[in-house]
């Protein structure tokens, strides 16, 4: 999954559209849709301010597991992260 895809599923879940997502994070809805039409790569910047818009912390826009990672340890284990998927794992 590449995260166009995935910012695209979690707005849709939160039953968002572009257009609020605009309002809630200052980003133009055309480049919304270019990222989640994979034809831009956002930056942490704009990253943190799609989560912001849906209300959620930066790191469950990379992460598809059911709790928060500890950070303790070496990250590269999926055990030290709750067996959860990475973004491009």
């Amino acid at each position: 999954m590449d995260i166009g895809e995935r910012l695209r599923g979690i707005r849709e879940e939160k039953n968002l559209s572009q257009g609020e997502v605009e309002e809630r994070s200052g980003l133009l809805r055309c480049y919304i849709s270019r990222v989640e039409n994979g034809h831009t790569v956002p930056s942490i910047e704009t990253l943190e301010k799609m989560a912001r818009a849906l209300e959620m912390p930066l790191y469950q826009l990379m992460y598809d597991g059911p709790e928060a990672p500890d950070g303790n340890g070496d990250a590269t284990h999926s055990d030290e992260w709750g067996g959860g998927r990475m973004f491009g794992s």
